[in-house]
């Protein structure tokens, strides 16, 4: 499913060439755009797609809900960011009770979770962050088509010779319309979609600022996976993500209040 979703999602990066006019990539940026696409597109991609299917769909969706202060963390150290009083108790916060929900991932009760997918879908979200922060310079050089073009290229080339054998030995004859239909989903929406509205998102809002829209992904997960009886919400679920969500408004308050 990686390997495929890459390949599609670097076919529908080429449809916009067909009615846009060619835009030449500096060569100094290549490199750039190579560390993006291992990222953003490999790393991020097989860190997300294995811990999905090792997590609960409400356990992956709250954790990552923490990007916007890994978001944070990341333009701290760039320096393009700082710390303030309130920013510190809100990350103390979000860190914690994300942290709460990965380790809980282990217990006995949570049987659709392991501590290893909620950590792979932790590490989906650090990676997440340092593309929006390190990476907004090229998103705001070239046409976000353009960008996405040379990332998913890259990507696919990448994850193609060791992703190959698995496709070839898929029995494609055999699916039912109800595979078909979660497989195009799968491989078309959650990949080229998603990262062209956010590289656009990039264009005109900070970092911090995209990242908050996370907070719908859990409502959504929760409401789907209930419905659906594919998940059950926890007491403790509940409580952990009041704590991650508190934290996070209390970074992205800051902003709009400028407090200390």
């Amino acid at each position: 499913m990686v390997t495929m979703s890459l390949l599609v999602a670097a076919l529908l990066s080429w449809i916009p060439r067909l009615w846009e006019r060619e835009q030449t990539i500096d060569s100094k940026d290549w490199m750039i755009i190579v560390v993006a696409a291992l990222l953003m597109g490999v790393a991020r991609k097989l860190l997300m797609m294995f811990g999905m299917s090792r997590t609960s769909p409400i356990d992956g969706s709250i954790i990552a809900t923490i990007v916007p202060l890994l978001v944070l963390v990341v333009s701290v150290v760039a320096g393009v960011d700082s710390f303030t009083r309130r920013r510190v108790w809100g990350l103390a916060l979000g860190m914690a009770g994300a942290v709460a929900v990965v380790v809980t991932g282990g217990s006995l009760h949570h049987a659709q979770s392991e501590l290893l997918g909620n950590v792979m879908i932790l590490s989906s979200g650090v990676v997440t962050a340092l593309y929006m922060v390190f990476f907004k310079r090229l998103v705001a050089k070239y046409r976000v088509t353009t960008l996405l073009r040379a990332i998913y290229t890259i990507s696919a080339l990448v994850v193609l010779p060791f992703g190959w054998h698995s496709v070839a030995e898929v029995h494609f004859g055999g699916f039912s319309p109800h595979i078909w239909f979660a497989a195009l989903f799968v491989l078309i929406v959650p990949t080229y979609l998603p990262n062209l509205l956010l590289n656009y998102s990039l264009r005109f809002v900070q970092p911090t600022v995209s990242s908050t829209y996370t907070y719908i992904q859990p409502l959504l997960a929760v409401a789907l996976s209930v419905a659906m009886g594919l998940d059950k919400l926890h007491a403790d679920t509940l409580l952990f993500a009041a704590v991650l969500f508190v934290g996070v408004w209390l970074v992205i308050s800051s902003y709009k209040r400028g407090s200390a």
